[in-house]
């Protein structure tokens, strides 16, 4: 295994990949008895320990090992997979060594562990190659890397099964790494390549917070900074939202726009809380991923990160949205100027591949003081205060409106989930009175109230 790692051109950085190490190291130190039979046994298991937890992460099932290596064919960001990404392979002279690389790949596909296996007295690398997972939770795990994986693993397997690709027998090795070759250029593609290909959703975190096993370990980062994904981002569409059909169209009609290239606006839904402002915004994520939407939340407090997460991300081949939930500052806090600069009026243009959609409770986003609006002696600074204040608000193209229902509207938000779900018997006026009672000591008329009224109608579905 050693000796077809080393030969890797393009994808050389797996080299150096600790659990491909691992059992490349512990080959070659049981062959040239460079230590006990133990110690490559211990190394082994180590190797065996961070790929069961990998695959807990993303679901793996069947064959563990080719799982492992699809999932790094799919994440390794590199020169040749970041062009691929963007514009194909082509027939440039790069194609020789991207084949050379699969056909290290497929090798690796059908890698022979059972002499290691016979020498050392173990059998894990049986059990990880026929494995059989325990059903999980779909929120257990990242759904969206399960599946591709699974998709590109299989499709390579059956190349291989079809080309009769098995150790000692490699004679149709070179056509079958050009049919794996088209597989993976067709994924970078149409998904694209690492963290950003395979997910919907990302937030940032502290560098020093990163890197437990699991994780992207060469996912995308900057200065101070990296992007973790949301593993399980709720799975909502526009049309769940009752209501609100003229705000819908609004932020459907400036994101579909931003999807197409054409110009496209930073949007802010500003409004009464829980009237479906962030569940709006979510919901993009489910309706447009496939047309390479991507969205990056952030905090206020990550505001002075903002120019350095546009830099990283403007170069990729996607649409991002920078999504800042509740956003508001109190009178002291500075914050909003980063966000000012970089929405407009920087020295740098904001890249067309990058939006910022927030949503807030306050129509200014800024608190505005007794100071701000009263007669006294900075009177003659009031107007260039306000003015800074309110400019926040302006650099975003689209505000749009979220407004409490009234009561009828409210009754119509509960009569239409109780539809839905079919745990809910009761119905017309009895449905309605409990959702009279229920919004009146939780919050008033919002869409918020009218689900918390569903949830915990079905919640009491079997009790007596």
């Amino acid at each position: 295994m050693k000796k077809e790692l080393s030969r890797l051109v393009l994808y050389h950085e797996l080299e150096k990949d600790p659990i491909l190490r691992s059992f490349a190291d512990a080959e070659l130190m049981l062959q040239e008895k460079q230590v006990s039979g133990e110690t490559v046994v211990d190394r082994i298991y180590d190797a065996i320990r961070q790929l069961l937890e990998i695959a807990t992460s993303y679901a793996f099932d069947r064959n563990l090992w080719r799982d492992y290596l699809t999932f790094l064919l799919i994440t390794n960001e590199n020169p040749f997979s970041l062009t691929a990404e963007k514009q194909g392979i082509g027939d440039g002279s790069v194609r020789h060594f991207a084949h050379q690389d699969m056909e290290v790949f497929c090798k690796l596909f059908v890698y022979d562990f059972s002499q290691l296996e016979q020498m050392l007295n173990i059998d894990c690398f049986s059990v990880i190659t026929d494995y059989r997972s325990i059903p999980k939770r779909a929120q257990n795990f990242n759904r969206n890397v399960s599946r591709r994986v699974r998709e590109v693993s299989d499709a390579i397997s059956r190349v291989l099964e079809d080309r009769g690709i098995r150790p000692g027998h490699l004679e149709q090795l070179s056509p079958a790494a050009d049919q794996v070759l088209e597989i993976i250029s067709d994924f970078y593609l149409k998904y694209g390549v690492g963290m950003f290909g395979l997910n919907r959703a990302f937030r940032l975190v502290e560098k020093e917070d990163r890197g437990r096993i699991g994780e992207f370990r060469d996912g995308a980062s900057t200065a101070g900074i990296a992007f973790e994904p949301i593993n399980n981002t709720e799975d909502v569409r526009l049309s769940d939202l009752i209501g609100y059909e003229v705000q819908k169209k609004k932020l459907r009609d400036n994101t579909e726009a931003f999807l197409r290239g054409h110009r496209a606006n930073n949007c802010l839904l500003f409004g009464d809380a829980g009237t479906g402002k962030s569940t709006s915004i979510k919901a993009l994520i489910t309706e447009y991923y496939d047309q390479g939407l991507r969205m990056i939340e952030l905090y206020k407090h990550q505001m002075k990160y903002l120019s350095s997460v546009i830099s990283t991300v403007k170069h990729r081949n996607y649409k991002f949205i920078i999504y800042m939930d509740d956003l508001s500052f109190e009178d002291f806090e500075v914050e909003y100027k980063y966000l000012k600069a970089v929405i407009e009026g920087g020295l740098e243009n904001r890249p067309d591949n990058v939006l910022i959609y927030a949503t807030s409770n306050r129509r200014h986003l800024i608190r505005e003081t007794w100071n701000d609006t009263s007669d006294v002696d900075l009177e003659k600074h009031r107007g260039d205060t306000l003015q800074e204040k309110l400019s926040l608000v302006d650099r975003f193209g689209i505000s749009i409106p979220y407004m409490k229902p009234n009561k009828k509207e409210f009754l119509e938000i509960v009569r239409n989930l109780a539809e839905r779900n079919p745990d809910i018997s009761l119905k017309g006026e009895e449905l309605e009175k409990e959702a009279g009672k229920w919004e009146m000591s939780h919050g008033g008329f919002s869409g918020r109230t009218a689900q918390q009224f569903i949830n915990d109608l079905a919640g009491r579905k079997d009790m007596p």
